[in-house]
C-alpha cells in the first residue's frame, strides 16, 4: 500500500477521541445545527484528513484510519458503510462538501472494496475504496517460560482465522502449534507442543500477513536471578533479612522465591519494612562486600557487571509471577521495584534513605499494580505462572508515588535491586497475599 494511505498521525489523536465518542454539542450551543438534506451525494475523491496533506489522494487505508471524503451534497448522507462495517458518523465533521470519518475497526466478513453512502431518502451510492486489514500484531504472552504441555495465550490484535487460510503459530525450531484451545481477534490460546523447547521468537501468520513476537519464549537473556545457580545471585545475602529460594509443587522450574506465607495480614503502609525470611514482603540485593569492594562475578557483583545496560531505555525488567487465588493481592498496595546505584546503597552502607528517606536520596522505582484492572480490585493468577514486563523507562517514581529526584541516568544506576510489597494497607480481615517470583531478568525490547 502507498504510504499515503497511512493517515494515523499523532496530530489526529484528539480527532480520534471525538469521533469515537460521537460528541455532539447541544442544540443550544449549536446555532448552525446539522440538518440532513435531500437528494443523493456525489463523491469526487478521498484524501487524508491532515491539512498539510490535503493534496494526498488515497484509494485505500487501514482499519481505524481517519479519512476525508470530498464531494457535493454530502449532508444527504445518513449512514456510511465500509464493505459490511458501519462507520460512526459525527455530524460536527460533516458539511455539504466534506465528511471526516474513521474507518471501522471491525474486519469485514464480505469484502466488496466499496464505501456505501446511504441517504435520508433511502438511496445508496457506492464508491470504490479498499480497506486494508493489518497483519497480526503480538503484544505479550501469558507465560514466556511455560513448559511443553501447558496452555499459553498470546495477546495482540488481528489474529484472523480465515476458513481458507487458517491462522498459524510457529515456535522456535520450526515447531508448529497443532492444538488450539481458543482463537479470537485479540487472543490465541494453545497447548505448547512437546518439542517446543528452544528459545526464540514466536511467529504468527494469517491471511493478512506474518509477524514475530517482541519477546522470546523460554527467555534466558539478561538473567539476573534464576535461583538455580545460573548467575549465582540470590536474596539470602547482601541484604538485611534473606529470603531462601524453595522448590515445591508450585515451582515453575526449579527454585523460586516467595513473598509472604499467607499466615498473617499486615499493615503495609507508613514505610513498614517487613522483610523477615518467613513472612517478609521485601526482596533485597545490595551489591558489594563488607569491605566496600565489588566482586567481579557472583554474589555481591553489581548488576551492571552481569548485564549490559548501555541501552537501558530500550530494555524491560521481566519475571514470572504466581499468586494463588486463596491468597490474592488486594488493591491499594503496589509492588515497588527499586533500582539502586552503588552511591545509594551497598551491603556495607545499608540504610533506609534509598527506600523512603529524603526525596533527594530516594532511588527510582516502578509501581506495579495489576489489581487496578482486576475485578473488584483483587488480583491473583489462579495459581498459574504469568510473565510480568516492566519497561525501565517507567522507573520514574519515589516512595510518595511522585516524580523521583534521582532518575535512572545510565548503566551506573544499576547496582542492585529491591522488590517490596508496601505503600498501602491490607486489612486485618483480608488474607495475606502470597507472591511467588522466578527468573528476574533485564532484556532488550525487540
Amino acid at each position: 500500500m502507498n504510504f499515503k494511505s497511512n493517515i494515523l498521525g499523532k496530530g489526529l489523536a484528539f480527532v480520534s477521541v471525538i469521533l469515537a465518542g460521537g460528541f455532539i454539542a447541544s442544540c443550544d450551543d449549536q446555532p448552525d445545527e446539522f440538518k440532513g438534506e435531500g437528494g443523493v451525494p456525489t463523491i469526487k475523491y478521498i484524501r487524508t484528513s491532515l491539512p498539510q496533506q490535503a493534496d494526498s489522494l488515497i484509494t485505500e487505508a487501514h482499519l481505524e484510519s481517519i479519512i476525508c471524503i470530498v464531494g457535493n451534497n454530502l449532508k444527504s448522507v445518513h449512514e456510511i458503510w465500509f464493505n459490511d462495517q458501519k462507520a460512526s458518523l459525527n455530524t460536527s465533521y460533516m458539511t455539504d462538501h466534506t465528511i471526516i470519518v474513521a474507518i471501522p475497526s471491525g474486519i469485514p466478513a464480505e469484502v466488496s472494496n466499496k464505501i456505501y453512502f446511504k441517504t435520508f431518502s433511502g438511496a445508496t451510492v457506492d464508491y470504490d475504496f479498499g480497506v486494508v486489514v493489518p497483519g497480526p500484531v503480538i503484544y505479550s504472552m501469558s507465560n514466556e517460560n511455560a513448559s511443553p504441555g501447558e496452555e499459553v495465550t498470546l495477546v495482540g490484535n488481528y489474529f484472523c482465522d480465515d476458513p481458507n487460510v487458517p491462522l498459524e503459530v510457529e515456535l522456535p525450531g520450526n515447531v508448529k502449534v497443532t492444538e488450539f484451545t481458543d482463537i479470537s481477534l485479540n487472543r490465541v490460546s494453545f497447548i505448547l507442543p512437546d518439542n517446543a523447547t528452544e528459545e526464540g521468537q514466536i511467529s504468527v501468520s494469517s491471511i493478512y500477513g506474518k509477524t514475530k513476537s517482541p519477546f522470546h519464549i523460554h527467555d534466558s537473556r539478561g538473567m539476573l536471578f534464576d535461583f538455580d545457580g545460573q548467575t549465582g545471585l540470590v536474596f539470602t545475602e547482601n541484604c538485611w533479612h534473606g529470603h531462601t529460594a524453595k522448590t515445591d509443587e508450585w515451582s515453575l522450574s526449579g527454585n523460586y522465591v516467595q513473598m509472604g506465607d499467607g499466615s498473617k495480614s499486615f499493615t503495609l503502609d507508613g514505610g513498614t519494612w517487613i522483610d523477615d525470611s518467613e513472612t517478609g514482603y521485601f526482596l533485597e540485593y545490595w551489591p558489594g562486600d563488607w569491605n566496600g569492594e565489588f566482586p567481579a562475578s557472583g554474589q555481591g557483583m553489581k548488576l551492571s557487571d552481569l548485564v549490559d545496560f548501555s541501552k537501558w531505555e530500550d530494555m524491560s525488567l521481566k519475571f514470572e509471577m504466581q499468586i494463588p487465588a486463596e491468597n490474592p493481592w488486594y488493591s491499594g498496595v503496589p509492588l515497588q521495584v527499586i533500582i539502586t546505584s552503588p552511591k545509594q546503597i551497598t551491603l556495607s552502607t545499608a540504610g533506609w534513605d534509598f527506600f523512603n528517606g529524603d526525596a533527594d536520596k530516594q532511588a527510582p522505582r516502578a509501581l506495579y499494580r495489576p489489581w487496578r484492572t482486576a475485578t473488584g480490585g483483587v488480583y491473583h493468577t489462579d495459581g498459574k505462572w504469568v510473565t510480568v514486563t516492566i519497561p525501565f523507562n517507567t522507573f520514574s517514581y519515589n516512595y510518595e508515588e511522585t516524580a523521583t529526584a534521582n532518575p535512572i541516568t545510565g548503566p551506573e544506576s544499576f547496582g542492585g535491586i529491591t522488590l517490596c510489597l508496601t505503600g498501602g494497607t491490607i486489612d486485618a480481615d483480608q488474607p495475606a497475599p502470597i507472591v511467588r517470583i522466578d527468573n528476574i531478568r533485564a532484556v532488550k525490547n525487540l
